[in-house]
C-alpha cells in the first residue's frame, strides 16, 4: 500500500498501522516546513534527539516546495544528514519506524522522507568472559548489530568484505547479517544461507543466534555436537572471515555464528595465536589431551575397577582400596550429578557469593560424603580431574556434548562392563563421523577425509606466514 498526497489521509494510515495514541513511546507531531503542513513520527529512545532538533531548526526556515522534483531537490540540498531516503510503501515505512528511523510526511506529496537517526542502548565492548586471553585485544561484540559490523570492519578493511542484511521473524523483524569476503567464501554456502534465512517463518528469534541456529540446522536428537561455532570476539570473527568462513550476526545478540565448523574448530582458541608458535602448539596439545580425559577418564577407571585381573602393574595405584555403601558405578553418577548441579548453581549465584558456594559444594559436601561412607576419595579425585578437563574445552557447546557422551559411556560401562564400554565408544565415533557441518563438510575433516596439510595446521600452531591460501580454500570445499 502506498501513501497519498493528502497529509491528513497519511496520518490516518499510520495511526491505524501503529498505536500512536495508545503507546507513549510512539511520538508524532505536526509542524510547518517551508510553509506546508508536515508531520513526523518516531519511537522515543531510538532516535538522536539532538540531531533531529538541529535538522528541524534548519529546514523549518526554508521556503518553496512546489513539485516532486522540488521535494527531491529539497532532500538533496536542504537536508544534509547522511542517511536519508524517499519512500512510498506504507509497510516498509512502518517497519522502518519500529526499527528506529524517523518518518517525515509533507502535505502535497505521495512520498515520505525516512531519516535514519537511530541510536540504540548499548554497553561498552568488554572482553567476553568465556574467551579471555592473557594478551591481545580486550574488546568484545555487543548487542547492537551495527557496532559489531564496525568492530569487524575495523580489522578487515578489505573492499570485498560484504554484509548482507536479512529480516527474520514476522513480529520481531530481527535484523540478521550474513558477512563474508567475496572471492574467499564459498559462494554455494553463502547462497545456501540466504535461501535458508528466506525460508524461515517464525514470529521471533527469542534467544537470538541460538534460536536461529536451531532453525537453520536440522539435526537428530541424539547428536549434541554443535555445527556452528559461536564467538564474542571480533578478532576471532575477522580471522575466520580471512580464512573463507561465513559469519551470521543477529541483532540483540553479542555472539555470532561461524560457518562451516568442524570438530577441530572447537579445539582452537585465540590464546594459541597470541603466544609463540611453540607455546601455542603446547597449549593446543594440552587441550587435545584434556578433551580425551574429559570423555574417557572416568569410564576407563570404572572399567579397570570392575576388571582387576586386567590392570597392569603400572596402574595398580588407581585400583580403589576402599569401599563405600553404594557401588562404584553409582558413586560416579552421583558425583557427575553433583558437578552438574554445582555448575548450574554457579550460573545462578551472584558473583559475590560464588566463592562461598564453591567451598560449600566442592569441599564441605565432598568431604562429608566421604566421611558418611557414601563416596570413596578415589571417586571424588578422578571425577574432579574429568570435570576440570571439561572446562579446558574452549567451546561451551562442544564441552557439553563431550560431557553427555561421557555419561552415556559411563552408563554402558557400569551396566555391561567391557562390552558396554566398547559399544559406547563405537556409537560415539559413529555419530562423530556421520555428522556434517552446515556446508556439507564432514565434521571430522581434515582427519576424515584426510588432508595432511590442513591436519598439520590443526595439530601444530604454525607461524601465520606459513598458512597458505590454498589450504584456506580447501577448508571451504563441501564434501558430497
Amino acid at each position: 500500500m502506498q501513501i497519498f498526497k493528502d497529509l491528513e489521509q497519511n496520518i490516518g494510515l499510520f495511526e491505524k498501522k501503529l498505536p500512536v495514541q495508545k503507546s507513549f513511546d510512539l511520538v508524532g507531531r505536526r509542524l510547518i516546513i517551508a510553509g506546508k503542513p508536515a508531520y513526523y513520527l518516531l519511537v522515543d529512545g531510538l532516535s538522536k534527539d539532538d540531531v533531529l532538533l538541529r535538522l528541524f531548526q534548519h529546514i523549518q526556515g526554508q521556503q518553496g516546495i512546489e513539485d516532486m522534483e522540488t521535494l527531491e531537490s529539497f532532500l538533496q540540498n536542504q537536508i544534509g544528514y547522511i542517511e536519508t531516503t524517499l519512500e512510498r510503501d506504507v509497510d516498509l515505512m512502518t517497519k522502518a519506524i519500529l526499527s528506529g528511523q524517523t518518518l517525515l510526511l509533507i502535505d502535497g506529496f505521495d512520498q515520505a522522507i525516512l531519516l535514519d537517526m537511530r541510536t540504540y542502548p548499548v554497553r561498552s565492548p568488554q572482553e567476553p568472559d568465556l574467551e579471555k586471553v592473557t594478551r591481545g585485544s580486550r574488546d568484545g561484540l555487543v548487542e547492537t548489530i551495527v557496532f559489531n559490523t564496525a568492530l569487524v570492519r575495523r580489522r578487515v578493511r578489505d573492499p570485498n568484505l560484504v554484509y548482507e542484511m536479512k529480516e527474520v521473524g514476522s513480529k520481531s523483524c530481527t535484523d540478521v547479517v550474513i558477512g563474508y569476503i567475496e572471492g574467499l567464501a564459498d559462494p554455494h554456502l553463502v547462497a545456501h544461507l540466504r535461501e535458508a534465512l528466506d525460508n524461515i517463518h517464525v514470529d521471533s528469534l527469542l534467544m537470538g543466534e541460538k534460536t536461529l541456529e536451531e532453525l537453520l540446522i536440522k539435526k537428530r536428537w541424539y547428536n549434541p555436537f554443535p555445527q556452528a561455532k559461536f564467538t564474542e570476539r571480533p578478532d576471532v570473527v575477522a580471522a575466520h572471515l580471512l580464512e573463507g568462513h561465513v559469519v551470521v550476526m543477529v541483532d540483540n545478540s553479542p555472539s555470532v555464528m561461524l560457518f562451516p565448523a568442524t570438530m577441530f574448530h572447537f579445539t582452537q582458541h585465540s590464546e594459541d595465536y597470541y603466544q609463540n608458535p611453540l607455546v601455542g602448539t603446547y597449549i593446543r596439545w594440552i587441550r587435545f589431551f584434556a578433551i580425551l580425559i574429559s570423555l574417557l577418564f572416568t569410564p576407563l577407571w570404572l572399567l579397570l575397577a570392575q576388571n582387576l585381573d586386567f590392570v597392569p602393574s603400572v596402574l595398580q595405584f588407581m585400583v580403589p582400596t576402599e569401599s563405600a555403601a553404594v557401588p562404584l558405578f553409582v558413586q560416579l553418577l552421583l558425583v557427575e550429578l553433583g558437578l552438574e548441579i554445582l555448575r548450574m548453581a554457579s550460573i545462578h549465584t551472584p558473583s559475590s557469593l560464588t566463592t562461598a558456594m564453591g567451598i560449600i559444594g566442592g569441599l564441605i559436601l565432598g568431604q562429608y560424603a566421604i566421611e558418611v561412607n557414601l563416596l570413596i576419595p578415589d571417586t571424588v579425585l578422578y571425577m574432579a580431574i574429568a570435570g576440570l578437563a571439561t572446562y579446558a574445552v574452549p567451546s561451551v557447546e562442544f564441552g557439553m556434548a563431550i560431557r553427555i557422551y561421557r555419561i552415556f559411556i559411563l552408563l554402558l560401562t557400569g551396566l555391561f562392563d567391557v562390552w558396554g564400554f566398547a559399544i559406547g565408544l563405537v556409537l560415539f565415533l559413529l555419530v562423530l563421523v556421520t555428522t556434517r557441518s552446515f556446508s556439507g563438510l564432514r565434521y571430522t575433516w581434515p582427519l576424515i577425509p584426510f588432508d595432511g596439510r590442513a591436519l598439520s595446521n590443526v595439530l601444530i600452531r604454525k607461524p601465520i606466514i606459513e598458512v597458505k591460501r590454498h589450504e584456506k580454500e580447501n577448508s571451504r570445499k563441501p564434501v558430497k
